[in-house]
């Protein structure tokens, strides 16, 4: 059926595969990822920025597809509530939730050219040089083969130098980097001084490491007056909508709200492609659970799951080694802090492993103390491995009930639940007692403020002021406006009252899985990357079928006008069960059509000819395999549909079409 200048045809039982024949070279990915326009520096022609990027054809597929995979596997089969907030944010929004004062990296600057590194960084990157040197001076790795290419690289890279190392420098720096993310800035500074680390291409001192914020700020409005900055996640929509979200869900929670959308940091030295950018697409999610019941009703289904774990006591003993347990185990021993939160590591492991990224590659490391926020009950980031080291692409946090409690105590609004009792209970608690009548003239027009100010004060406090009042006939208090304030006792009482309660009122915790897409769309196709045994220069992109920028090259074997009712009637079948394809009618041989298209990851392939004109069939060919079947153009659809669904698996679709030996009979 196909023309001469395809290749023949391969049983589908007889092929083996080997992907690892060729080194994984970064340079000829890089160089493939340009030339079939994935992705490249923006503002290509002026010179570019860095930490932008625009993608071509291909690259906003295969995210829109990554993207339509999450939204299915997370808000479709969790039931999610899916949310759209601004990109832009009040600067008051920013301050109370802490990223105003607290949203920072460590840089040093080279003292006497002025180039900005991140401080932690370039610790790891001087350090594992070093390690890299000390294998090479034992014979246990070989220099780069590609040495131009890497002299002519514009990213700043640290040079290994083969230098022996005593075992016990090497043990020290092993250890140094295990705990590399617990490290604050005047820790960083200690490595600094310890190693003696220069900036790389210079050999000159560095600074002190000094705080650096990376949200990128703005004004709103022509006055200039009120202060915005472009969002650094997209979590804080979800926190202020969270009353109308709890109505929408009628008052009850556990529930999870879901956003997908832009976020902007403002990087300090981003030189490691798509991994470091400051504009890029996060889908995040946060799940409101009461703070008593972290159980999740669906956690027996993926109990027996096994992860890849990285604790953070072995993290901090200097190890790295893992522990591959049940997330049912892990929780169980208390690795994992709750259900909730071991339902969605493995939730996130299953969707990650489902868009393609090598399960042998991806591990969950849990953050340690220093890096962990003062309010999270535990963290894990999801990492995968690639050419840049372990690269951090979920994380996923028990934030407590900070969130919303920060919000609510600065706009004074309840951000909380209420739940009916089962029974009522009886308690008695300390209130205070106000005689509104005096206060009035006693405070004038902070008469509210004090009264809000006191209303707000805990048990304890209250039982304080009331010791305050009968010991020494006053009180002071901070009120909300900054000011102190006298408390007496001919306007307030403390008393122990008893009170029947029908109702409970609490401020949820929320679990939150936060991805940057981007980063996991560089690893998937980085795992995804490989050259055919016979020619290095036959590169294949094996993305799965349903995240494949396209899933179908339509192939006629000429230009002849006999095939362009067939081409069309073949394209519209598959367009209409929602498979992209694609028609290659150029003047290239069919063997390089499919080759350049596998440079695409386009898995399917079909071969119109003559034959097909004349008895309505068509070939299919496999990507990876290069085997070819043949069936009836609804058949054939059908398939491919089925393939790229989750349906079907390549084996599954011999079963239902003929082996194609180079011969088709009516």
């Amino acid at each position: 059926m196909a023309a001469s200048d395809a290749p023949a045809p391969v049983p589908a039982a007889t092929v083996a595969l080997n992907k690892t024949a060729h080194p994984f070279t970064r340079d000829t990915f890089e160089e493939l990822m340009r030339s079939r326009f994935f992705y490249t520096q923006a503002f290509e022609i002026y010179g570019g920025v860095a930490g932008f990027y625009d993608y071509g054809p291909p690259g906003s597929a295969l995210q829109a597809n990554i993207l339509n995979v999450w939204r299915s596997h997370f808000i479709i089969e969790d039931d999610m509530l899916e949310i759209d907030s601004t990109i832009m944010t009040l600067a008051d929004v920013l301050k109370t939730s802490g990223h105003v004062d607290r949203f920072t990296d460590w840089m040093v600057k080279d003292l006497k050219t002025g180039d900005i590194f991140r401080a932690d960084h370039l610790v790891e990157a001087v350090l594992e040089a070093r390690l890299k040197g000390d294998k090479e001076a034992r014979g246990l790795a070989a220099v780069p083969v590609d040495a131009e290419k890497e002299a002519k690289s514009k990213k700043k890279k640290v040079k290994s130098t083969a230098v022996k190392l005593d075992d016990a420098v090497v043990a020290d720096i092993e250890s140094t980097l295990a705990q590399i993310d617990n490290f604050d800035g005047e820790g960083l500074d200690g490595l600094i001084k310890k190693f003696e680390i220069k900036a790389p291409e210079t050999g000159n001192d560095v600074s002190t490491p000094v705080e650096f914020n990376l949200m990128f700020d703005s004004s709103i409005g022509p006055t200039g007056y009120v202060k915005g900055y472009l969002r650094p996640e997209t979590a804080q929509g979800h926190f202020i909508n969270f009353g109308r979200l709890l109505d929408f869900n009628n008052g009850k929670v556990p529930f999870a709200s879901a956003q997908i959308g832009k976020s902007f940091r403002n990087e300090i030295a981003p030189r490691q492609g798509l991994l470091r950018v400051r504009e890029f697409v996060m889908a995040e999610i946060e799940h409101f659970v009461d703070p008593t019941k972290k159980a999740h009703p669906k956690f027996a289904d993926v109990k027996d799951q096994k992860l890849a774990l990285l604790p953070k006591e072995t993290q901090m003993s200097g190890s790295t080694d893992l522990t591959e347990i049940t997330i049912g185990e892990a929780v169980e021993k208390g690795i994992v802090d709750n259900e909730t939160l071991g339902y969605f590591l493995v939730r996130i492991y299953l969707f990650l492993t489902k868009i393609g990224i090598d399960p042998s590659r991806l591990r969950f490391r849990q953050h340690m103390a220093n890096e962990m926020a003062h309010y999270a009950a535990d963290c894990w980031d999801a990492e995968i491995q690639n050419s840049f080291g372990w690269i951090e692409c979920v994380g996923c946090a028990d934030r407590s009930a900070y969130d919303l409690t920060v919000h609510s105590v600065k706009t004074n609004t309840k951000l909380v639940v209420r739940e009916a009792l089962d029974e009522p209970v009886i308690e008695e608690k300390t209130v205070a007692v106000l005689e509104k009548k005096i206060m009035g003239p006693k405070f004038k027009k902070a008469a509210k403020i004090v009264e809000d100010s006191i209303l707000g004060l805990d048990e304890e406090r209250l039982d304080c002021i009331g010791r305050d009042l009968e010991q020494k006939g006053s009180s002071d208090i901070q009120a909300a406006d900054g000011q102190t304030y006298t408390l007496t006792p001919d306007f307030l009482k403390i008393e122990r009252r008893v009170f029947k309660s029908t109702s409970r009122e609490f401020t949820p915790n929320v679990i939150e899985p936060s991805f940057g897409i981007g980063r996991i769309l560089y690893s998937l196709l980085e795992h995804s990357y490989w050259s055919r045994a016979e020619d290095a220069d036959r590169r294949v992109l094996s993305l799965p079928p349903s995240v494949a920028p396209i899933k179908c090259l339509i192939v006629p074997i000429s230009s002849n006008e006999a095939f362009r009712p067939l081409l069309k009637e073949i394209s519209r079948k598959f367009r209409q069960v929602g498979i992209s394809c694609r028609v290659d009618d150029s003047g290239a041989s069919i063997g390089k059509r499919y080759s350049r298209n596998d440079e695409l990851g386009t898995p399917f392939g079909v071969t119109v000819d003559f034959a097909s004109v004349k008895y309505n069939t068509i070939t299919l060919r496999d990507r990876d395999t290069t085997t070819q079947l043949i069936g009836s153009v609804d058949e054939v659809v059908g398939v491919v549909e089925k393939l790229c669904t989750y349906q079907m698996e390549w084996e599954g679709a011999t079963q239902m079409l003929k082996t194609y030996t180079g011969e088709q009979a009516a």
